[in-house]
């Protein structure tokens, strides 16, 4: 019992260490941070920032965390609450993800410093364009 709560301890001692700011600033991407945008003509606002995305898996009293990192994004349109974007995936020329409702968005690469892509809703898509 003594030898498996010693385990334990170390193997949670493991884990607090390997979660640090460093370890979720490695990740990357164009569309991190804060952006103001327009989607079909109302103001909305949209942020992805870098998060800690560590896994831990325990085998008995043998635990193993690996490092990682992932990209949080919300969004808010015309100052409502703020919705999870989710599953960013990098295409050719931009990047598409998930609203909150399920539907896929598109951005691209942005031309100076605004990106201009769809929504989608409906099955209907609308203008997205959005700018730092």
């Amino acid at each position: 019992m003594r030898h498996a709560l010693c385990a334990g301890l170390i193997g949670l001692a493991l884990t607090a260490a390997s979660i640090s700011p460093a370890g979720a600033g490695s990740v990357t991407g164009w569309w991190g941070g804060t952006w103001s945008c327009n989607i079909d003509g109302r103001p909305a606002k949209m942020k992805w920032v870098p998060v800690d995305d560590s896994q831990t898996s325990c085998n008995g009293v043998t635990c193993t965390t690996s490092s990682g990192a992932r990209w949080k994004g919300s969004f808010s349109d015309n100052g409502s609450r703020w919705v999870p974007l989710t599953n960013p995936r990098t295409g050719d020329r931009g990047v598409y993800f998930n609203h909150a409702d399920g539907n896929r968005w598109y951005l691209p690469r942005p031309s100076g410093r605004q990106s201009v892509g769809w929504t989608t809703w409906n099955g209907q898509r609308y203008r997205l364009a959005c700018w730092h």
